[in-house]
């Protein structure tokens, strides 16, 4: 399994013939000490495009040193990146695909190949108290290869990275301090690699939109980015199977499309409802695991909570079993999913929406006003489903009902997370108050679908000549509880409706 480390680093350049300074007395009880020299051989990987480097994003395989492996060198915040390290192994040329996997959303089948190839003779310098390792500041003289196409260009500098160790912010401050003194200064690039792919002539950047600050393209454009962003950032966790991470993926994918429908007057429709159905295809595949997520859960919790002469038969065997199936038949088909041309083509169109917003004339208005309308609509929509389903009678038809109000709902939520730049505090506290709704009503809808999963166990067991009777408990308290939530929503929603919030809009 690949090792993921947290790494917060700082890198310097200086005139030619800057040496390193002195750090005696840089800080009260570090001492900088004389390490060991050692030299590096890395070979850089990216997309014949520069996927990656477009994205802050390196992929090495580096020779030489304590550390030597594969290093794959995620953007983290500032100043840090994780470092994500797989062992040598046989090949030069094909990555791990332990790093391979968390780099998929960007290279989208793509062959990784050599770019640039970085040699480095490092001195190692080591900031100590009495106890750990502080910090380690290297001097760096690089030379680098860049292989663009068939030309070959070739680069040398000196640089001198500050990274901490187990030491704080406080100190690779007084250690910058020192540093400035002498000269040396911030280096404008992130990375080795892009520096060499800037002194090549090749400086791959995301492209991002920038509309005018406080326009309604802005703040809708701030929103989109901000939910492209996240389904980028959960793709690998998706592919690494981590806890909680389809949720955060799909939930992503609604905020956008949510988006779509709250800018409908500044993003142009004939675009933005091309992407809405792919996100919607995205957010069911997506769904199929998550909802097996948790109605499993659900049907556990409430079996355990019976007593112990109601569960008759192996209802935990078969409800383990059931549970095995579905979810390695859901984990199946989004690996397929999202290794799959209709996926990469809708990440592709999603980098263009970015980099090239469909803008109408609206979007250069002021965003209040556009906010507000939008989050109105948004509202009605809402009032217009709960009148629907405050006299639809108990059945089905009531169910249907209901679940309408609560994505109407949910609408209303993002509508609010969404326009809250733009509309401030009115805006956040009824997305607050419609998430409290939504929340409500999902427990009816999770009561509704956890009968359908019932009446389907209750037979599976019926007809292997198991008893069918703790599935028959569970379901009636299922009915029960939405019954308990039919009737505390006309309440619910007459407090929803009473909002003064309405008025502030």
């Amino acid at each position: 399994m690949a090792e993921v480390v947290r790494e917060v680093e700082r890198k310097y350049v200086a005139p030619e013939g800057v040496g390193v300074p002195d750090f005696a007395g840089v800080a009260d009880g570090v001492r900088v000490e004389v390490g060991e020299t050692v030299e590096l051989d890395a070979m850089y990987f990216d997309t014949p495009g520069l996927a990656l480097a477009a994205r802050g994003i390196t992929l090495r395989r580096r020779t030489g040193g304590g550390d030597a492996g594969w290093h794959l060198k995620l953007p983290a915040g500032v100043d840090a990146r994780d470092e994500v390290r797989a062992p040598l192994g046989a090949s030069e040329r094909v990555v791990p695909d332990e790093l391979a996997v968390r780099i998929r959303a960007y290279t989208r089948g793509a062959e990784q190949v050599p770019v640039v190839r970085l040699r480095t003779v490092r001195e190692v310098r080591v900031a100590r108290a009495d106890g750990p390792t502080l910090a380690e500041i290297a001097h760096d003289t690089v030379t680098a290869d860049v292989f663009l196409g068939s030309k070959v260009t070739t680069t040398s500098w000196v640089e001198l990275e500050v990274e901490l160790v187990d030491g704080d912010t406080a100190l690779a401050n007084a250690l910058e301090r020192r540093l400035g003194k002498e000269g040396w200064r911030r280096s404008e690039s992130a990375s080795k690699l892009g520096q060499a792919l800037a002194a090549a002539g090749a400086q791959p950047k995301r492209r991002i939109a920038k509309p005018r600050s406080g326009s309604a393209g802005a703040v809708a454009l701030d929103y989109v980015r901000e939910q492209v962003d996240t389904m980028f950032a959960y793709d690998p966790r998706v592919r690494l199977d981590e806890p909680d991470s389809v949720h955060r993926m799909r939930v992503a994918t609604r905020r956008l499309r949510s988006a779509f429908r709250v800018f409908s007057r500044v993003l142009d429709e004939r675009v933005t409802r091309i992407l809405g159905a792919e996100l919607k295809w995205l957010a069911a595949e997506l769904g199929r695991a998550r909802d097996q997520e948790v109605l499993a859960a659900r049907l556990r919790e409430r079996v355990a909570a019976l007593p112990a002469e109601a569960v008759l038969g192996p209802v935990e065997a078969r409800l383990t079993a059931w549970d095995a199936r579905r979810r390695n038949e859901a984990r199946a088909r989004i690996l397929a999913d999202l290794d799959g041309p209709r996926y990469f083509a809708l990440l592709d169109a999603l980098d263009a929406l970015v980099a090239r917003p469909p803008f109408t004339v609206k979007a250069h208005r002021p965003a209040h006003k556009t906010a507000t309308v939008a989050l109105r609509r948004a509202d009605r929509r809402t009032f217009r489903r709960a009148r629907v389903a405050l006299r639809t009678p108990a059945g089905r038809a009531r169910d249907t009902a209901l679940h309408e109000v609560r994505k109407a709902a949910k609408r209303v939520r993002y509508a609010g997370e969404a326009t809250g730049p733009a509309l401030g505090k009115p805006a956040k506290r009824l997305a607050k108050r419609a998430k409290a709704m939504q929340g409500l009503l999902g427990t009816h809808q999770d009561s509704v679908q956890t009968r359908k999963a019932l009446r389907r166990l209750a037979i599976a067991a019926h007809a292997a000549g198991e008893s069918s009777f703790t599935w028959g408990l569970l379901y009636g308290e299922e009915v029960a509880l939405a019954r308990r939530v039919e009737a505390d929503f006309p309440t619910h929603w007459a407090d929803f409706a009473r909002s003064r919030l309405r008025r502030e809009l």
